[in-house]
Order: C-alpha cells, then sequence, then structure tokens
C-alpha cells in the first residue's frame, strides 16, 4: 500500500455510502489510491458490500484505483489501524444531536481521538462540491498543521478560505471592580491575552498565505461561543476543519470541546487533524 492514499469505512448503510462518494472524491483530488474497509464479525458478510462498493466507485471514477478488504474486529480499532500512513481517513456518522446523537456518534468521536491521520467525518448530504469555501476553526499557534491541512484543502478544491480564531478569557483570575478598571491587574492582565491571542491568526495566516499565495483568506475573531460560531458558519460551508485537543481521561485521550460539538451537530462534513497528545 502507497503512503498516498485515502481510507474510508463502510458497512452497508447509507451514511457509509456517503462516506464513501465523498473518500472517492477526495482520493480523485489528491491523485491517490483508495482504500475501501469494512469491519465486520465474520468476514463471509464483506462480500457483497465491498462488491457493490468497488462498483459505485468505479462508475464514478473509473481512473481511480481501489483496493477493498474486510478486517474482523470492531470499527475503532480497525481504522485507527488503517489511518496509519494515510492522507485521509473517511467515516460516516448518524450524530443527530442529544442522546441519539450521543449513540451513533460514538464510534467517530472514539476514532476522532485515536486516528494517525486527518479524519473525515460526513455528516448528511450537505453539498460540498459547488464552491462551498474551507471553514478553519483557530483555537491558538498549537493549530499549525490544523491550518495547514485546511489551506491545502482550499487548494485542492480551489476555494476561499474562511478562518474563525476563537479565545476567552476564562482563565483571568476575576477581581473585585475597580475605580481605573482600564489599569487594574486584571484588565491588564486580559488587554495581553487579547494582543497576544490577535496576534495568532496573524502569524500563522501570514505564513501560509505566502506559501498558498492563490487561496483568499477572510479571518474573524470570536471571544466567547467559539462552538457556536463555528456552528453557524458551516451552514455555508464545505467542510470544516478543527484540531483534536485532546483531554486527559482515565480511558484514553478525549476529544476538545469544538471538535466534539462539531461532531455531533455541524451542517457540513468535519475534518478533524490529530494534534500533540
Amino acid at each position: 500500500m502507497t503512503l498516498h492514499h485515502v481510507v474510508v469505512g463502510v458497512d452497508g448503510s447509507l451514511i457509509s455510502v456517503r462516506a464513501l462518494d465523498l473518500a472517492a472524491d477526495e482520493a480523485a483530488r489528491r491523485g491517490a489510491e483508495l482504500a475501501v474497509v469494512y469491519a465486520v464479525a465474520d468476514s463471509d458478510e464483506a462480500g457483497p458490500v465491498l462488491a457493490s462498493a468497488l462498483t459505485r466507485v468505479g462508475a464514478r471514477h473509473p481512473e481511480l484505483t481501489v483496493l477493498t478488504r474486510d478486517a474482523v474486529g470492531g470499527p475503532v480499532r480497525t481504522l485507527v489501524r488503517e489511518s496509519e500512513g494515510a492522507a485521509l481517513t473517511v467515516v460516516g456518522t448518524r450524530g443527530m444531536g442529544g442522546i441519539a446523537g450521543l449513540l451513533f456518534g460514538s464510534v467517530s468521536l472514539r476514532l476522532a481521538a485515536q486516528v494517525h491521520s486527518p479524519l473525515l467525518v460526513v455528516r448528511g448530504d450537505h453539498p460540498c462540491d459547488d464552491g462551498r469555501p474551507v471553514l478553519l476553526g483557530l483555537e491558538g499557534d498549537s493549530d499549525q498543521d490544523t491550518a495547514l491541512y485546511a489551506f491545502q484543502e482550499a487548494e485542492r478544491r480551489g476555494v476561499p478560505l474562511h478562518v474563525l480564531h476563537s479565545w476567552s478569557h476564562r482563565h483571568i483570575t476575576p477581581e473585585l471592580p475597580s475605580l481605573v478598571p482600564a489599569t487594574s491587574p486584571g484588565q491588564e492582565q486580559l488587554a495581553q491575552r487579547g494582543r497576544a491571542e490577535d496576534s495568532v491568526p496573524r502569524f500563522t495566516l501570514s505564513r501560509l498565505s505566502e506559501q498558498h499565495p492563490g487561496i483568499r483568506v477572510e479571518s474573524r475573531t470570536v471571544r466567547t461561543g467559539p462552538a457556536h460560531a463555528l456552528l453557524e458558519a458551516t451552514r455555508d460551508c464545505a467542510v470544516v476543519v478543527v484540531g483534536a485537543h485532546h483531554r486527559a481521561h482515565r480511558f484514553g485521550p478525549r476529544l476538545g470541546p469544538v471538535a466534539h460539538t462539531l461532531l455531533h451537530r455541524s451542517h457540513c462534513p468535519v475534518v478533524v487533524v490529530p494534534t500533540a497528545k
């Protein structure tokens, strides 16, 4: 298997067919091979699903090299293993928000916290190839790999890049009101934090813009509610790109709150880019 390949997990469901279509589009866009993987309890069950997938991809992209294989075991462990060395891993999710979303989205959530390559999670039938921009959720200077992926995705699609940079002052120590609030220690600390945070998108984006001069970039900063702001922005975008931002947990790494929210409720497909754990 070449290192330049896209992996997609299928299971015969309608949403996995949608994931298969987008994975084939991504592989064709990158000039990469497509690996179609079905994780099953019994390998005899995989034949018809994989054969159908091969036929469907061949009809859409006859020039594409497609490999199919079954793997006995759970989908999360299988796709985490398959993601190693892949340019992109693709899955579908039926997350619908609320309790149903928590149940149906559990595979994509666990996978997003463990994969070795960027993960594209497909939701519904949102239009993706009609010139809509790529959306980047930028949280800090640790998101450079995430930003790079977003620039490359916009370049592959030939569309603009919209950047939403978020930060909040929740870590600033509360203080009693001051008679001169503009010069109080807390206000000065907040102002310094604001200046530092505002410099993050300028530094990261200016460097990448120089490397990708053909990409038109629109950027804005929000200081509260990053998940809500990103959710609203996903209505009009082809795909949203965010970092995983893992949180320590006794059962293993967990996604940060923004990625977690988007996987359940985004209006467009979500790309989660691995970050340092």
